[in-house]
């Protein structure tokens, strides 16, 4: 792996700093959400109907019917997070981001996580870093709950340069136990505090970072060693939600992911606002400031504080924040059609921070 290298100062003449610089968006950072979006739902169409098994939708993990339960599935990687680890020569905590990325898919769909597989690419072995994603992955199921039931590692120089990290998480739920994943006008919105970066949108992050810095350079907010450290926090995993959640009736629940605040569009055409969120650590001002990134881009990339978030009944919702230690940030609300005169579908927004998303 080349790009991220620790010494790496990116583009010749912009810093960033102060708004200086030109504004860096996702896109200019190598990643379109709208062409990724489009090239899945390629693959979707590729696959069709006629191949999925009997199941149920779901917005986070496809549902097997086997009976009296569901079998539910996720897969996910940790992505350009692994470029930082290089810089810093430390694996040691990319395995917990590999199984939290999988197992909050689940959580969000109602599902409890029992098994995962992991696959490690390499282009040769190594032992030392072999050894640190392991350690990393078997503290994220520890902290998930959940067996690690073994994986694959493949030796393909001429496909991968480093290494590339992905899993699949298998869960179990009954037929009742799944969210429906649909909000209703008038729900409450409680969250939860994210750990930081999480697993997306580093590529932005990334980019932003080296424009007048090195991974390794001495980080200037909280406890961070380094600049480097600050985005390889691990992410969190939210499996201790799931029962306190089925217990005050969440209808639907968000993982604040690739995206950012756009993944509560998933829980259908309302207007999500969002009046008493988290504040974001101070990595992601850094990230702005660095990056010279508008609100607007930041709030559609990242989740600025709060990794996750459920829709329930207001009057349940004070009890499940207290509960879990989270907070009420916001309502749902009924949208506008569409086309401006009360016909055809509802257009999901999100309003937070003075924006329209």
């Amino acid at each position: 792996m080349s790009e991220g290298d620790g010494g790496d100062r990116g583009p010749e003449g912009t810093d960033g700093k102060s708004g200086d610089g030109d504004e860096l968006t996702y896109a200019d950072a190598g990643v379109d959400i709208d062409a990724s979006e489009a090239a899945t739902a390629a693959l979707i169409g590729a696959v069709g109907a006629d191949t999925a098994a009997e199941g149920s939708e779901s917005e986070y993990a496809g549902l097997l019917d086997i009976g009296d339960r569901y079998l539910a599935l996720a897969t996910d990687g940790v992505g350009t997070k692994l470029l930082v680890a290089e810089a810093l020569g430390d694996y040691s905590t990319v395995g917990i981001d590999c199984i939290a990325m999988n197992v909050n898919d689940l959580v969000a769909a109602g599902v409890r996580p029992v098994a995962f597989v992991d696959y490690l690419a390499v282009d040769e072995p190594d032992e030392r870093f072999a050894e640190q994603v392991g350690e990393g992955l078997a503290r994220g199921a520890e902290l998930a709950d959940m067996a690690l039931v073994g994986g694959e590692t493949a030796v393909m120089p001429e496909v991968v340069r480093g290494l590339d990290l992905a899993g699949t998480c298998a869960g179990l739920a009954a037929k009742d136990g799944v969210f429906d994943g649909r909000a209703e006008p008038g729900d409450a919105l409680v969250g939860w505090r994210s750990s930081g970066i999480h697993s997306n949108g580093l590529t932005l992050a990334r980019e932003a970072v080296t424009r007048d810095h090195a991974y390794t350079d001495s980080c200037p907010f909280d406890e961070y060693d380094t600049l480097g450290d600050a985005l390889l926090e691990p992410t969190r995993i939210y499996t201790d939600l799931l029962d306190p959640m089925r217990e005050r009736g969440v209808r639907g629940a968000a993982h604040v992911t690739g995206g950012g605040w756009t993944n509560l569009e998933r829980l259908g055409g309302h207007r999500y606002v969002i009046d008493d969120a988290f504040d974001p650590q101070p990595v992601f001002d850094f990230v702005q400031s660095e990056g010279n990134v508008s609100d607007e881009e930041m709030y559609r990339t990242f989740n600025m504080g709060t990794g996750f978030v459920a829709a329930l009944d207001p009057d349940d919702a004070d009890a499940l924040a207290d509960a879990t230690d989270g907070r009420v940030i916001g309502r749902v609300e009924a949208a506008d059609s569409a086309d401006g005169d009360g016909e055809g579908a509802d257009e999901a927004t999100v309003a937070i921070r003075g924006l329209e998303l």
